[in-house]
């Protein structure tokens, strides 16, 4: 269960002095999210980590307040966080840099926001889908809009490539096109139902989605899981962080022209998905987490799934290490998208992108929580490198990692001797609960606020979304033909950022 962690409460002016001085002192920005409510106020929450210590700095903007002093000047992370809090809710932050529209780009004419965490009825909305102005200028700049709709199996994007040829001198995101209103879609529903709708945040992190908004709810009332319940969880857990994995391996070998590999990595992710759908019933691994545990034992014999990990990691293992010998393989990754580690750690990169630019953040380590205080973890060795190939190799490392843990996971499983209990009762609590998870791309955050059983607020932080913003550091320096292996050695879901 995720301890809740203590809040410190200050006023408006203050936040971004004492976020600032918290980063400063070798603490990491994770988060900064807003809560509406009927009334019209607003509450900033930042989130703070450093190791295993966990914080929560608040204000709250009275009704009629629509400005506060910007974190980004001092806290550089922040910048997307209070873009999107500028969208969502038309509050200022200022002192911002350059305030472009993120999720929501609403027409300067019209004042209707959707503000999360409030009931109030929000009408038509009307976007602002004129050109941005552009970061770099000089003779024969261009830009080129590439995406909302590309060729293949992607995301709704439109990147816009600022270039004068072939070179790349800044990136833009446009991720508005993917944005769903999940987070005011969550306000009213029952905790039961809150999990179906968390299972459908970021599809590809299904399972870490699922078991963080349980465990911020859990936090509320106290309630453990049974150690069992919590080695269930491992197991859907890592196998999906190894289907994220694949993935990006498979685009990989896909834009490098690798037809044979390309073949045998989605043979060995489709193999995966189906042992999934046999030990829950669903590819994905929903419906396994639920508030107090999991719905249920594995649908297979923990021996019989066993033998298909380890047949499956295997003949993974084979493959990746024929692939990882391939000259024009390598040469496409190595030196491609390279991100400083300096840049990587002043704005705590997660996940494979900052441990492929040498900054270890790994909440499974950090803090803790469900089956791997029993397990514990084998984190992937930092690659100080940068590029796509570092970030390839720590995907590789933690492949072998999350079957291990799998393997230990069932052997625990195999031994227990008693009738395990799946889930238990949880009774009803109000407040406010965090939970956190290492989902594939890194650190998922779930803050939930519950009122006579019911979700007032849900705020999914999830690591595409915080790493995102380094993207257009990764391509200085690079081409166009890169392109494909950056943005796949980042793994990063849309669904996450816009949601």
């Amino acid at each position: 269960m995720s301890a809740a962690p203590p809040t410190v409460r200050l006023a408006p002016d203050e936040l971004a002095g004492a976020v600032g001085e918290r980063v400063a002192g070798g603490r990491r920005f994770a988060g900064l999210v807003a809560s509406g409510d009927d009334a019209g106020s607003t509450i900033l929450r930042a989130f703070i980590a450093g190791g295993p210590s966990f914080e929560v700095v608040e204000t709250e903007l009275p009704a009629g307040v629509s400005e506060y002093p910007s974190l980004t000047p001092s806290v550089p992370a922040a910048s997307w966080y209070e873009r999107e809090i500028h969208d969502l809710y038309g509050i200022t932050p200022a002192g911002h840099p350059r305030l472009d529209p993120l999720v929501l780009p609403l027409a300067g004419t019209d004042r209707a926001h959707p503000r999360p965490g409030s009931s109030t009825a929000v009408g038509q909305l009307t976007l602002d889908r004129s050109p941005l102005p552009a970061h770099v200028t000089g003779e024969g700049l261009f830009t080129i809009p590439y995406g909302p709709v590309r060729s293949g199996v992607f995301e709704s994007v439109e990147y816009l490539v600022e270039s004068y040829g072939e070179d790349i001198p800044h990136l833009r995101t446009r991720v508005y096109y993917k944005h769903r209103g999940i987070e005011r879609r969550f306000s009213d529903l029952r905790i039961r139902d809150g999990v179906l709708l968390a299972e459908r945040v970021e599809g590809t992190a299904s399972v870490a989605h699922a078991v963080a908004f349980c465990q911020a709810v859990e936090s509320l009332t106290g309630v453990d899981p049974t150690p069992a319940a919590d080695l269930v969880r491992v197991v859907h857990l890592e196998l999906e962080r190894v289907a994220c994995h694949l993935d990006s391996v498979i685009r990989h070998t896909e834009g490098s022209g690798q037809a044979v590999a390309y073949a045998r990595m989605s043979l060995h992710k489709e193999r995966l998905m189906r042992l999934r759908a046999r030990l829950c019933g669903h590819r994905f691994g929903r419906g396994v987490a639920v508030p107090g545990g999991v719905s249920g034992p594995l649908l297979l014999e923990p021996a019989d799934a066993l033998a298909g990990i380890e047949a499956l990691e295997e003949a993974i293992a084979k493959d990746m290490a024929v692939l990882m010998q391939t000259p024009s393989f390598l040469d496409r990754l190595r030196s491609t998208g390279t991100l400083p580690s300096d840049v990587a750690e002043i704005h705590g990169a997660l996940g494979p992108v900052g441990r492929g630019s040498g900054v270890v953040n790994d909440v499974r380590e950090d803090r803790p929580y469900g089956g791997y205080r029993l397990l514990g973890v084998d984190v992937a060795e930092p690659e100080p490198a940068g590029d796509a190939l570092a970030r390839q190799r720590v995907r590789l490392e933690e492949i072998s990692s999350s079957f291990s843990l799998v393997r230990r996971a069932l052997d625990e499983l195999s031994a227990s001797r008693a009738e395990p209990t799946w889930c238990r009762d949880m009774p009803e609590a109000d407040g406010l609960g965090v939970g956190w998870v290492e989902a594939p791309q890194g650190e998922l955050l779930y803050l939930v606020e519950v009122r006579r059983g019911r979700i007032i607020r849900t705020a999914p932080r999830t690591a595409s979304f915080h790493n995102l913003a380094l993207m257009p550091q990764a391509f200085r320096g690079d081409i166009l033909t890169d392109f494909v292996f950056i943005e796949a050695s980042f793994g990063l879901s849309m669904a996450g950022v816009a949601r």
